[in-house]
């Protein structure tokens, strides 16, 4: 079941932008996300940054499935390396769309740092004009549903645009919610003939999960979750990073 994570984390960013060109996965070590981007033959260059070597060659070599020939792609470059350096030493405006598919904010972890407004604000400054950001966005479990709601009020300090979705993943035994962020386009605006056309335009071929339809159902999330967006609370900082409880 993992093509329903994917493939939500990825296309409805990318079917959001008019021609992505340009991609920066970070994470996403086992190379299903970089299989989804490079669907889009609109995309000339995915770069895909995981702090893990080890995560990147054992789901080469014993996940092959996953990457599905992603790794060999011309058009993609593959670093072991930290995410967060990357965006910084790399020049504004040089992506179309950054998706960010990472691991739970865990204390002394890899990707806490990678939950601030600092960061977004970093991401939203190495995107063009018409720049998408896809982030994995913890659970949205409504018993404990606090985490997500505070990643979602920290991207809104920062991106013009926010359209937060849940998806139920069955290996994941939680719903899980992602955020589709833009600085021109709001997401949900476009329509389900729409993104047909885009996703047939872009040569996609079949997909199990996502299509115009699914694009314009997933942004329609429950009131628990909309109360928990509204709601005033802290914002995610470098300062006072969030850490899950574990």
């Amino acid at each position: 079941d993992e093509f329903v994570y994917h493939e939500a984390l990825v296309h409805p960013a990318l079917v959001t932008h008019p021609a992505p060109r340009r991609v920066a996965i970070i994470g996403g070590g086992e190379g299903a996300t970089l299989r989804e981007v490079l669907k889009h033959k609109t995309v000339t260059e995915a770069v895909m940054i995981d702090i893990d070597d080890e995560v990147i060659r054992l789901s080469d070599e014993l996940l092959p499935e996953w990457a599905d020939g992603a790794f060999k792609d011309p058009r993609a470059r593959v670093l072991a390396a930290d995410g967060r350096k990357f965006l910084q030493d790399a020049k504004p405006g040089s992506y179309d769309v950054v998706i960010v598919d990472i691991s739970e904010p865990v204390p002394g972890g890899p990707s806490y740092m990678l939950f601030t407004r600092e960061f977004y604000r970093l991401v939203a400054s190495r995107l063009t004009p018409a720049g998408v950001v896809s982030i994995q966005a913890a659970s949205t479990q409504c018993v404990d549903v606090m985490m997500h709601a505070m990643i979602i009020r920290t991207m809104r300090s920062v991106f013009r645009h926010v359209r937060p979705f849940s998806i139920e993943v069955p290996s994941f035994d939680l719903p899980w919610g992602i955020a589709v962020a833009s600085k021109r386009v709001d997401p949900m605006s476009l329509s389900v003939s729409f993104v047909d056309a885009r996703i047939a335009s872009r040569g996609l071929g079949p997909l199990r999960y996502y299509d115009g339809e699914t694009h314009q159902g997933i942004f329609r999330v429950p009131k628990y979750l909309r109360d928990a967006y509204a709601a005033k609370g802290e914002l995610i900082e470098d300062r006072s990073p969030l850490f899950t409880a574990i």
